[in-house]
């Protein structure tokens, strides 16, 4: 492992031509190491597969909307394998599956999976405020019987719990975006603390929220509208916003 700078970097406020930039950036990283990025956002297709398999073999569909409901607050987590790509290609270092995965693997003794446990314990919280949410305005008896009763999402319990729950999901998503926008890729590029990582990276969505939100917005749009052909379109797109992620990261940094 190469030594890496101390401590956490300042970060210049983002503009609009940094999103596009990076969105560019990340897109030429997905298509010079393809192999890499397949292997990492694999997982994530497999795992999205097998969530909507237990719940229709189960009969409890209810549960797949929340996943995928919840499912972009799981998105930083494939980061890792991503943004070392891009940060070894700009170095001219060896894009090879083995060299990547050595690093991902180094890390799980690292700082890294603290914010990582975060972001899980997060994400089954929504499941059990989602779900909880449920029974408060439909009941537990149409709960499992959604897949084929989705008009009852269009009477007044059914607006009045999907206003409810976009709002409860919404804050989770905030919370999610703003501690691992910038924390994650900080954890592979600095020797930081995670605690340290987070509250910066907290500090700059604070700083430009406008800008940031609307990072936020393509991420979440696109995550979800690439799992609507069976969760095959994350092979795309994770590869792509992790590279995006990082280079924004990059560009911001004071000491990048």
């Amino acid at each position: 492992m190469n030594t890496r700078p101390h401590g956490a970097p300042q970060l210049r406020n983002p503009t609009f031509a940094d999103l596009r930039h990076s969105l560019m950036a990340g897109v030429r990283d997905f298509l010079a190491a393809p192999v890499p990025d397949l292997f990492f956002a694999s997982f994530f297709v497999i795992a999205g597969l097998v969530m909507a398999a237990i719940t229709y073999v189960t009969g409890t569909t209810f549960w797949l909307i929340l996943a995928v409901m919840g499912f972009p607050l799981l998105g930083a987590l494939a980061a890792l394998g991503f943004y070392e790509v891009s940060r070894r290609r700009a170095a001219q270092e060896p894009l090879g599956l083995s060299q990547v995965a050595s690093v991902v693997w180094f890390h799980r003794g690292e700082q890294l999976p603290w914010l990582a446990a975060i972001i899980i314990v997060a994400f089954l919280f929504w499941f059990f405020l989602g779900h909880m949410i449920f029974a408060l305005f439909l009941g537990l008896s149409p709960m499992t019987n959604v897949s084929t009763s989705l008009d009852i999402f269009l009477t007044r319990e059914g607006l009045m719990m999907l206003g409810f729950g976009t709002l409860v999901g919404a804050g989770f998503a905030l919370f999610v975006f703003s501690i691992s926008v910038m924390g994650m890729p900080m954890l592979l590029d600095r020797d930081v603390d995670f605690i340290s990582a987070l509250l910066r990276s907290i500090a700059a969505v604070r700083a430009a929220p406008f800008v940031y939100l609307c990072w936020g917005a393509v991420v979440a749009v696109l995550t979800l509208l690439a799992m609507v052909p069976m969760f095959l379109g994350l092979f795309v797109v994770m590869p792509v916003l992790g590279h995006a992620t990082w280079h924004l990261y990059r560009s911001l940094s004071e000491t990048g």
